[in-house]
């Protein structure tokens, strides 16, 4: 498809390699949609949506995932504009409009009026990484969790996203998907948490995507009656030891700007801010 801003297509697996490249301008930063494409080689079938470049000439210059999560990848405003027509023509299925701030702004801007108000607009989330040891010693009792972990896990998830989202993962008859999603996690080893004596969930984070170069930590989560005790901190250091010895050698997350005790124990732990991401929720 061509436009006044370049050409648009489709991809699919024989653009892996230049996707990849694309990504790897930004490993970190572009760890989501780099890891989508590495375990789904840019099917549709297997994406559960699809993904869109920009071109000029035969080089790949910008990204769109467009499935549950729209994510631009490496894309100025103008890029964003070009995909436009592309998610304008679709049923918005999109449960998020996700990454950094510049673009996502811009892709509201030019859909707003057709897609109706979010449930929730977070413009400001400071994008941290670290690529070290943590400055604070870890938790010895964080581990790895494991398939017989996944009943006491599981709770601790639900209340997590509750808390985060505002609406429980269950609702809408979501609890089979989200439960095999969290078991998903405990089988790759990307699932992280500390046990009270009952066996009952303390902290908890998991890793929610990876590749060979970068992991995004999400989820982490202190049980409410353990908060403002240093628990996440700790935790959190023992997180990015595991994760950079068994995942990824360096460790990225996002944040809310209101969530000072998060951002704060992040710090403590040797995390710094590298961009601004914005996320939209429908």
């Amino acid at each position: 498809m061509l436009t006044r801003r370049g050409q648009v297509r489709l991809l699919g697996p024989d653009d892996l390699e230049g996707f990849l490249a694309l990504t790897g301008r930004d490993p970190v930063l572009n760890v989501f949609a780099e890891y989508r494409a590495r375990i789904t080689y840019l099917e549709p079938r297997w994406l559960g949506g699809e993904v869109w470049g920009r071109f000029r000439g035969s080089e790949l210059v910008a990204g769109c995932h467009m499935g549950a999560n729209l994510v631009p990848v490496e894309c100025t405003p103008d890029d964003v504009l070009a995909f436009t027509e592309q998610a304008l023509a679709r049923v918005r299925s999109t449960a998020t409009i996700v990454g950094p701030h510049q673009p996502v702004e811009a892709f509201w801007q030019a859909v707003s009026d057709r897609w109706g108000s979010p449930r929730e607009a977070r413009w400001r989330q400071p994008h941290l990484v670290i690529d070290g040891p943590p400055r604070v010693a870890p938790d010895p009792r964080v581990r790895v969790t494991t398939r017989a972990d996944v009943e006491a896990v599981y709770p601790a998830c639900v209340a997590m996203y509750t808390e985060e989202v505002g609406v429980s993962p269950e609702v809408g008859g979501g609890k089979d998907l989200y439960r095999a999603r969290v078991e998903q996690l405990v089988l790759r080893g990307w699932s992280f948490a500390r046990f009270d004596d009952e066996g009952q969930v303390e902290f908890k984070a998991e890793v929610a995507c990876a590749t060979p170069y970068a992991a995004q930590v999400q989820g982490v989560y202190v049980r409410p009656d353990l908060r403002n005790q240093g628990v996440a901190t700790a935790g959190m250091a023992a997180v990015v030891e595991l994760v950079r010895a068994k995942v990824a050698p360096v460790v990225s997350l996002y944040v809310n700007d209101w969530n000072e005790p998060a951002r704060a124990a992040y710090a403590r732990v040797g995390f710094t801010e590298t961009a601004r991401m914005s996320t939209l929720m429908f």
